[in-house]
């Protein structure tokens, strides 16, 4: 016994020794910024423990919170290595983003310069007032060593006056560090002369979370202060949805705010922290139109970054990522970031009917939504989420954005739970996270039928399911809004339409523009079902004369017809390249409709339906 002891102290010796050998040293990032003013940052990767054989190093195609590939290769360059003695090594450019060096060192230098020139919350901006970097943008990786933990020296800032902003672990100084290369990807930094003020969440149990608003913009710190405390009032309405925040890595999350008016509008979620970027001039004056983003993008803590689809995990930089639970992942929380608003009280039930309409609108008028089910939708957003082709695309007939899809869906089960089980989708979402997200186990839809099976009952989630999810049945949205004394009614009875209009789109270009030619020039397609289609007018056509009225823009076309009836033909005249053309359109009644108040349609507001609003729409916060 004795020595079967000691031989089993010496293995152990042995195996902590290998392991002490094996661990492995960070790869570190040096990133300064001698040229700002021409938008250029330079970066320096040290590699210790090189693997033999040869390193591949990448820029990423896809970003964390993005479907589509866009490329990030085309703004790096200057790509040079060395071993750690300075001696040069030779770089191959294999792949537009793909670079590879066969012949180094245990310990590499990488280096290139970045040019970054396009605010949001996807790409890298870089000029003397900031340094915005979304890390699939910006930083160079090692394949096969995704697992390597890394550090960060940000340089110059002094210089500019930065301070830095970012859910990386503040290692002091100037450095920063991640556990690995998915944590990094999924960590956006500003460095910029940003405002801040945070505050502390308690959760159930009394453990307290940091949460930290960050603004670039010209605005004062006491106006950071009261935003922060709307922002605050929206934070706190969502973790009454969910019962708790989620377990933050090093107990914090941080919004990252940029405000200025030449900036491209977007939000984007990451594990602790949010990238916002909104084109305004300041933030005083805007608070509650800029809340919605907000709402929207911490919603996202649990729903996408830990309530998590399976299609997307682990994240894949090097392609699209294909995804069946967008209409889940951000449609609902499109739903929630916007009905929130409502709860914390920055806009009314009566304001939050042009909302409903919206999802109402994109449902029941979509013929995306009329073709095609919601999952498929889905896996449409390999090429419509920012997707940077150039040619068009029939998206106005075959495609109906996953957001508004997802929340007129969200929507419809709330309002049926509520009415059918005295339950919520505030309860559906709770079951969720308790069986997926809080545990980290990735869910595909299966999964969420089963969760909503458990909570009503099997028959109603495999119909609700088997209908409106992989189905396109849509949901008797007039019956389920009177529970809550809205009313749905046509927005333009009685009046004449022929197609022109649409609902909103995301990612859908203009109906139509005027050209230097006589007429009026359609440049996309014309939608399925609208008078000007079945008419066989199409994107190429230029309409000269409708009704026997000369055409020049879209302002003359409804002139054109503004006093005819549903039902009214009229002649077009049009021309393309196979000649000039005359055909008869018949012209309808706008489909669209509006959610009103029963108030303001002239009714009264029942008991039942007052209650029932009110349990919808009233704060959660107790």
């Amino acid at each position: 016994m004795k020595r079967l002891l000691l031989t089993l102290f010496a293995f152990a010796l042995l195996a902590g020794a290998t392991v002490a050998q094996t661990v492995q040293k960070p790869i570190y990032y040096v990133v300064s910024f001698p040229n700002a003013a021409h938008h250029e940052a330079e970066f320096v990767i040290t590699i210790p423990q090189a693997p033999a054989g040869a390193l591949r190093l990448h820029m990423s195609r896809s970003s964390a919170g993005r479907y589509a590939t866009h490329e990030f290769g085309k703004n790096v360059y200057n790509v040079k290595a060395a071993n750690v003695d300075g001696t040069p090594l030779i770089v191959k450019q294999v792949e537009g983003d793909v670079y590879e060096i066969a012949d180094h060192s245990d310990v590499v230098k990488v280096s290139y310069t970045l040019f970054g020139n396009w605010t949001d919350g996807t790409y890298a901006s870089i000029d003397p007032s900031h340094a915005h970097l979304n890390m699939p943008a910006a930083f160079m990786w090692v394949a096969g060593m995704d697992q390597r933990p890394i550090k960060f020296e940000f340089n110059d800032l002094d210089k500019y006056g930065w301070k830095v902003a970012t859910q990386l672990k503040h290692e002091g100084a100037n450095i920063y560090s991640a556990p690995n290369m998915q944590y990094m990807m999924d960590s956006p930094t500003e460095l910029s002369a940003f405002k801040a003020t945070s505050w502390d969440v308690t959760n159930p149990g009394g453990k307290k979370q940091r949460i930290n608003l960050t603004v670039h913009s010209v605005d004062d710190q006491g106006v950071i202060d009261n935003f922060g405390k709307m922002v605050q009032k929206v934070v706190l309405e969502e973790q009454a949805v969910f019962g708790e925040l989620p377990v933050y890595d090093f107990g914090e999350y941080t919004f990252l705010d940029d405000v200025y008016p030449t900036v491209s509008g977007d939000g984007m979620e990451h594990r602790n922290s949010t990238c916002i970027v909104q084109p305004v001039d300041k933030v005083a004056g805007n608070e509650t139109r800029l809340l919605g983003t907000f709402a929207h993008e911490y919603f996202h803590s649990w729903n996408v970054k830990r309530i998590r689809p399976k299609s997307l995990e682990p994240f894949n930089f090097d392609h699209a990522n294909m995804s069946n639970e967008l209409w889940f992942a951000e449609g609902f929380t499109q739903y929630y970031g916007e009905m929130l608003l409502v709860r914390a009280g920055f806009i009314t039930p009566e304001e939050y009917t042009r909302t409903a309409s919206g999802l109402v609108n994109a449902v029941l008028n979509s013929p995306g939504a009329a073709r095609y089910p919601a999952v498929e939708m889905s896996r449409k957003a390999v090429y419509t989420d920012a997707g940077v082709s150039i040619d068009p695309a029939n998206y106005g007939n075959n495609f109906l954005s996953y957001y508004y899809y997802g929340g007129a869906i969200a929507l419809a089960l709330d309002l049926r739970l509520r009415s059918d089980f005295n339950l919520t989708l505030d309860d559906y979402m709770r079951a969720v996270w308790l069986s997926q997200g809080k545990v980290m186990k990735p869910y595909t839809v299966p999964d969420l039928q089963n969760v909503l099976g458990k909570l009503t009952n099997p028959k109603f989630a495999a119909d609700f399911y088997s209908k409106y999810v992989y189905g396109i049945d849509k949901n008797n949205y007039e019956a389920l809004l009177a529970k809550a004394g809205f009313v749905l009614r046509k927005a333009g009875a009685g009046k004449v339409w022929s197609g022109l209009s649409a609902i909103p789109i995301r990612g859908r270009s203009g109906q139509a523009r005027t050209t230097s030619d006589a007429g009026f020039a359609i440049t996309t397609n014309t939608t399925i079902g609208t008078p000007l289609y079945n008419a066989g007018i199409d994107a190429g056509d230029i309409i000269l004369k409708a009704d026997g009225k000369d055409i020049t823009d879209a302002a003359s076309f409804s002139q054109a017809i503004i006093d005819k009836k549903p039902g009214d033909k009229i002649t077009v005249d049009y021309k393309n390249r196979t000649g000039a053309h005359s055909t008869t359109v018949t012209l309808e009644e706008n489909p669209y409709f509006e959610v009103v108040t029963a108030e303001k349609a002239g009714g009264q507001l029942s008991a039942e339906q007052a209650a029932f609003r009110k349990s919808w729409l009233s704060s959660k916060v107790k």
